[in-house]
């Protein structure tokens, strides 16, 4: 499984499933294009004249149409979008979340994946080919208390994704959402209660309601979206992959 003369976009790239993302699908002979808020840890694939970084807010319309345009340059075509960009919630009651927070989150992680999705539509229409893959949460399956605003962001992420899958499937590109489970990065300390222990909140709570007993690793995730992008799963759409180890059960 190889990915030569392919090109993807992956978002939420300085992050950790973001990066070891950008990494394997590298390895694996592929032209990404890296886009985050914070890049200085993409810094070492700038040697390569197979890789991109856009430093940038994706709830600019402007920027992620010059994204994709400067991307379609570069490298002639473009054959996958990863959006793995998203925010945590701190454990908050609802009487406690303000409108700004709500909005914020919503924005974070569904706003940006439809202007993203939008585009793409358009590079991928024309050669009526590509996949799209949105990184929902098993939170949107498994809902754990005081995480209300991020799990109904990551539900819509699941609903829209399922909505456009049947839209796009006459283009012959897929769309698909992929779950993961309590991660081992810096993300999954935010979803602690501000007054716990980060540590303690991962291994009392997250590692300890994962079936096969441990937190997943950023490669777990970037393994499975090299899965959702290959040939071998081009009869894969409209599907919700949950790599959770057994969370969502």
């Amino acid at each position: 499984m190889t990915f030569e003369n392919k090109t993807f976009i992956v978002t939420g790239a300085g992050g950790g499933m973001g990066e070891e993302t950008v990494k394997l699908l590298l390895d694996n002979g592929a032209n990404v294009a890296g886009c985050d808020l914070h890049t200085d840890n993409l810094s070492k694939y700038k040697n390569t004249n197979k890789f991109i970084a856009f430093k940038g807010d994706l709830l600019d319309e402007d920027i992620v149409k010059d994204i994709f345009k400067e991307t379609a340059n570069q490298f002639g075509n473009i054959d996958g979008l990863v959006n793995i960009a998203g925010i945590a919630q701190s454990a908050t009651s609802i009487d406690e979340v303000s409108l700004d927070e709500w909005q914020r989150i919503m924005d974070i992680n569904t706003t940006m994946m439809f202007l993203t999705c939008r585009e793409a539509s358009v590079y991928m229409k024309e050669k009526k080919q590509g996949s799209i893959i949105n990184i929902g949460s098993v939170s949107a399956t498994r809902p754990r208390p005081g995480l209300q605003s991020y799990v109904a962001s990551k539900g819509a992420v699941e609903a829209f994704s399922k909505a456009l899958a049947l839209e796009l499937a006459p283009y012959q590109i897929n769309v698909n959402i992929l779950h993961p489970g309590p991660s081992d990065t810096t993300m999954l300390g935010q979803f602690s209660a501000e007054s716990a222990s980060v540590d303690q909140t991962k291994k009392e709570i997250f590692e300890k309601s994962v079936p096969l007993g441990s937190l997943l690793k950023p490669e777990n995730i970037a393994h499975s979206i090299k899965y959702l992008l290959s040939d071998e799963a081009k009869m894969v759409t409209g599907a919700v992959l949950h790599v959770d180890g057994g969370r969502n059960i």
